[in-house]
């Protein structure tokens, strides 16, 4: 009977759905995730998952972005200090690295569903609180709670685009992942949109208004969110399977991708599916051992050189254009939204179009060269003197978010996510998170120190950030695109001869 139920098995994996309707059988986790990495089966809710778990990365970048603008109306309605203004915009980034660390534990402990739909919550709660806010240390309290949503966010996401997604050719997890990018552009460039949409309609008695609108918005997609997860959301299947529960893989690969599929039943004598892997403390300490050493000094330092450079140029981006044409607030806000639009946001969509061809690897190592060498350009041209000048440095800024979205800004979290397998992948991300986030918070502090020191000088020193990258990249080629880390899951004694 066995062997029977093995080669029904075997030929159903062949074939998922065959002439005779007979149910795919899955015997362990290793089954599921062969499913859906072969991707060859009509899917039905999993790429609605998807979009929703980018969903949570539009309300991630979004809510960082959200008081680019809107800081100096806050320091002169609180009457802040440096000091003041300095804890209301970092509040957020601390919340951001503290809910990192603990998101990535409780996204491999409780499942991928359950602490989605918790930080949505932390979404709602802190965006009205923001915006109803009556001193600087309501808003400092919500920011902390709203980056507590946004650190725990990344790992649960980045879980979901990768285990609802297929291992190559076009749509691959790369791909799925990659699309972080231009979801995070396409979130700043929405709060620009609404700031200038605000700064357009609002009487000039109301624009103290202006950073409570844009604040408060940030609800509105995480409701949106809310009231349809219970159509849509399910558990990750590999999670699933993972602990145990295969007929509960079985049931969200019904749901998700329409396939006929079936915990197959165990043979006489033959042990119930038991957990694969369990979520513990100790697996932050895992990363730094063996095969997952290198790879998580490589995803770490991309994503450290990658937030450094990015937040210092692109969150300074309305100093810098203001600075060199010396313009308008409108002025500034639109040059931010072209800049972001035209280059960062074309850029991540390259990157998600050419990661199943190139691989991230290549691509990163483009993008930290065009950003090497714009930032040289930004130093070589100094504060421009003539509109050839500043020309010049604002193709500089162009040249530097396009190797962003093309390279590490979206490929950081594929080497983050794509490193490690599906008992570790919580936990790998919430590491480079929390280092990533730690690097935001000193990035964004030191920008305005080092260039009120050096003008632009600052650039040669932002410059440091790319060419430690490809330094990191030339050192260890490693390239996840394309590669099956969950097999690692299933058989580690092979895992050790893994790239």
């Amino acid at each position: 009977m066995s062997q029977l139920l093995s080669m029904a098995y075997v030929a159903t994996l062949d074939d998922p759905v065959s002439p005779a309707g007979e149910p795919v059988l899955i015997r362990h986790a290793a089954d599921v995730s062969s499913l859906v990495n072969s991707g060859t089966q009509t899917r039905n809710h999993a790429g609605i998952i998807i979009g929703i778990a980018l969903g949570g990365v539009f309300l991630d970048a979004y809510d960082l972005g959200a008081l680019a603008f809107g800081i100096k109306d806050i320091t002169r309605e609180f009457h802040l200090t440096p000091a003041g203004t300095g804890m209301v915009a970092s509040a957020i980034t601390f919340g951001a690295i503290v809910g990192a660390f603990f998101g990535g534990y409780l996204t491999d402990k409780i499942g991928r569903y359950r602490v989605f739909m918790a930080d949505m919550f932390f979404f709602v709660v802190a965006a009205l609180a923001c915006a109803f806010a009556p001193n600087e240390w309501v808003l400092a309290a919500a920011r902390f709670v709203m980056g507590l949503g946004v650190g725990i966010d990344l790992p649960v996401a980045m879980a979901f685009l990768a285990e609802f997604s297929r291992l190559r050719g076009r749509g691959n997890k790369a791909a799925s992942i990659a699309m972080w990018c231009p979801t995070w552009y396409a979130a700043i460039s929405i709060s620009y949109l609404l700031v200038l949409l605000w700064y357009g309609v609002l009487p000039a008695g109301l624009t103290d208004w202006l950073w409570r609108l844009i604040l408060g918005f940030g609800a509105v997609p995480a409701l949106a969110i809310i009231a349809i997860r219970s159509r849509y959301m399910s558990e990750s299947p590999v999670w699933a399977a993972n602990q145990g529960d295969l007929a509960g893989a079985a049931r969200i690969l019904r749901r998700s991708y329409g396939i006929n599929v079936q915990a197959a039943p165990a043979a006489d004598g033959q042990a119930p599916a038991t957990r694969v892997h369990s979520a513990r403390w100790s697996n932050y300490a895992k990363l730094l051992k063996g095969i997952y050493l290198r790879r998580t000094v490589l995803a770490t330092i991309i994503a450290v050189a990658s937030s450094f450079a990015y937040n210092a140029v692109a969150f300074g981006l309305p100093v810098i254009i203001s600075s060199f044409l010396a313009q308008s607030m409108l002025t500034t806000i639109l040059a931010s939204l072209g800049l972001n639009l035209l280059f960062a946001f074309v850029g991540g969509l390259i990157a998600v179009r050419w990661v199943p061809r190139f691989g991230a690897w290549n691509m990163t190592v483009l993008g930290y060269v065009m950003q090497l060498a714009a930032l040289i350009g930004l130093g070589l041209i100094g504060r421009p003197t003539n509109g050839m000048d500043a020309g010049l440095a604002i193709a500089m800024l162009a040249l530097f978010l396009f190797g962003q979205g093309i390279g590490p800004g979206s490929h950081s979290m594929t080497f983050a996510s794509l490193s490690y397998p599906t008992s570790l992948r919580g936990v790998g991300v919430g590491f480079n998170q929390t280092l990533m986030r730690a690097s935001s918070t000193v990035s964004l502090f030191l920008f305005p120190v080092l260039a009120a020191l050096l003008g632009t000088g600052v650039f040669w020193v932002i410059a440091l950030a790319p060419l430690a990258g490809l330094a990191a990249l030339l050192s260890i080629r490693w390239e996840p695109s394309g590669y099956d880390v969950d097999a690692e899951d299933f058989a580690p004694a092979a895992a050790t001869g893994a790239r």
